[in-house]
């Protein structure tokens, strides 16, 4: 598993991405939905997820709400943030949702796939009492649940290719892309001879046929 990013931002981007959220949703007065939504298609989500040191660390959650606003086209004018005490819920998902992000090295985009925001936001009882490392834990039950099929068996099915026909083509065992596709074996500790034969018939880079979550 990679880390989106080096660990030394981290803590920075947590408290931005929570800042953020925080600040949208009590201040400016969007729904936590249609915030984060704006903020996925606005691209600074792939740049946060991709460790772009201009949004992680170079703004403040303030300025990275306005910068969101900015880039999908709507003008607000400037509101003075509060500064709670005690962190809101709102806080809590962004701060939460970075780490994951960050060690899963999945993008923010598949994980709203797979794990919608306020599903995520329903976490925080009892998860904001707990180590982060139990939030993750739940994170990928919930992952491994909403998404139960392998990577490799996504891409195989996209090219409409059999296991047998991609056996054939690639020259790696049926039984081996089998027991891949049913997570019998893992497919990230997978000769790297194996992974470039299946990617280059799959038409895609090796990482898009590991398992981000395993």
């Amino acid at each position: 598993m990679m880390n989106a990013y080096d660990k030394v931002y981290l803590e920075k981007a947590r408290t931005a991405l929570g800042r953020m959220l925080d600040f949208a949703v009590h201040d400016l007065g969007y729904s936590l939905e249609t915030f984060y939504g704006l903020f996925l298609a606005s691209g600074i989500a792939d740049r946060f997820g991709r460790g772009d040191f201009t949004v992680i660390v170079g703004q403040s959650g303030v300025e990275l709400a306005y910068d969101v606003l900015e880039q999908s086209a709507i003008s607000r004018k400037r509101v003075k943030p509060n500064y709670p005490v005690d962190r809101s819920v709102e806080y809590w998902t962004g701060w939460a949702l970075a780490y994951y992000q960050w060690e899963t090295g999945l993008s923010f985009e598949e994980i709203h796939a797979y794990i919608p925001i306020r599903q995520v936001s329903a976490l925080y009882h009892p998860y904001h009492e707990m180590d982060i490392r139990q939030f993750c834990d739940r994170m990928n039950e919930l992952y491994r649940v909403a998404k139960p099929d392998t990577n490799l068996k996504l891409r195989r099915q996209k090219v409409k290719l059999t296991q047998k026909e991609l056996a054939d083509a690639s020259g790696v065992p049926i039984r081996t892309i089998q027991q891949y596709e049913q997570r019998q074996k893992n497919i990230n500790k997978a000769q790297v001879e194996y992974l470039v034969m299946l990617a280059r018939i799959l038409c895609c880079d090796i990482e898009d046929i590991l398992e981000k979550v395993v």
